[in-house]
Formats: C-alpha cells, sequence, structure tokens
C-alpha cells in the first residue's frame, strides 16, 4: 500500500496537465465551439425570455410539479403541442470565466485525490509503468467521462457534443495515467 501523501506530487502533476490540456481543447482549438446550435431566429426566442426577466437557473418546459399532473390531459396537450426542453440561463453579461475555471481546476484536484486513494490501494510501491497506468487510466477516464452519455439520453445534447466529451475525458484520463506512472513511489 503506497501513502497517500506520496501521491502528492502525481496529483499535482496530473491536474496542471489536464487542465492545460482542457485549455488546448476549448481555447486553442475551439474543439467544443459547435457542440451547441444557433437558434433559428435568436431575438425572437431571447427577446421574451429577457421580457419576462427569467433569473439564471435550469428550466424544464412544459413544467409539471408532480408526477400526477405530469399524467394529466392538459399537460399532455402541452407535450404534444411542442416545444419540450430544458433551458440554462447565466446571467447576463460578458461570461467571466474565473470561477467556471478555478471551479474546473479544483475538481481536477478532486479526481486526482480520489484517482490518487484507489491507486494507493490497489497499486504495490514499486509497480511497473503499465500496471500503475492501466489501473490509474482507467479510473481516471470513468471520472472524466463516464457519465457523459447520460447527457445525450436523458438530456438531447448531441452524441457528437458526448463524444467530443469522452474523448476529452481519454485525454484527461491517459495523462493523469501517464503523471501517475511516471511518478509512482518505488519500493
Amino acid at each position: 500500500m503506497v501513502a497517500m501523501i506520496d501521491l502528492a506530487m502525481p496529483v499535482l502533476v496530473s491536474t496542471l496537465l489536464v487542465f492545460f490540456a482542457s485549455f488546448v481543447l476549448h481555447a486553442v482549438l475551439n474543439w467544443h465551439w459547435r457542440d451547441q446550435d444557433p437558434l433559428p431566429d435568436e431575438e425572437a426566442v431571447t427577446g421574451p425570455i429577457r421580457t419576462a426577466g427569467v433569473p439564471p437557473g435550469n428550466y424544464r418546459f412544459p413544467f409539471a410539479p408532480s408526477e400526477k399532473e405530469m399524467r394529466s390531459p392538459e399537460m399532455q396537450k402541452k407535450f404534444e403541442a411542442g416545444p419540450v426542453g430544458f433551458l440554462t440561463l447565466y446571467p447576463s453579461g460578458v461570461p467571466k470565466m474565473g470561477k467556471s475555471l478555478t471551479q474546473w481546476f479544483f475538481y481536477i484536484v478532486v479526481v486526482g485525490v480520489f484517482v490518487a486513494y484507489l491507486a494507493s490501494r490497489s497499486v504495490a510501491p514499486g509497480a511497473a509503468y503499465l500496471d500503475v497506468f492501466q489501473i490509474v487510466g482507467t479510473v481516471a477516464f470513468l471520472a472524466y467521462a463516464g457519465s457523459e452519455p447520460i447527457a445525450s439520453i436523458f438530456y438531447a445534447r448531441k452524441w457528437s457534443a458526448t463524444l467530443k466529451n469522452v474523448v476529452d475525458g481519454l485525454i484527461y484520463g491517459l495523462l493523469t495515467a501517464g503523471s501517475f506512472a511516471w511518478l509512482w513511489p518505488a519500493v
């Protein structure tokens, strides 16, 4: 068993590599730029939302407050008439990435800590590079990409966007695996 403190460096290195890789994928390559489509008539949709004063949040429409009401004839008519969907609204103004990037950075740290914990309990000190790589890579890939298909299955995200997120997760998992395997404590 490896002490968690001995895995601080792999956690740090993998965090920095994953953070940098995500920057390259999102900001340099614009890999996710077309994950969402434009509205056919943006102002016709956003104008009424603005006028209604809808605050930032996550919304579902048509909205039924209970399962019983969801089955009512009135609600069924609303579903048939459409549109049916989910809506996420951010605060108005130019998007500020500072908060999101900080949260992303800490998420990567948390993933690294949990990966370190599982690896410390399942891989011996001095283990071969590939042994560490396989365990850590699998766990990290699952952490970064394992739940991505849910957004396409239940929330109508395009499968192409989900596939790109899974590829991102694979890249992040491989970087994490390489960091841990390279810096794994010797006997």
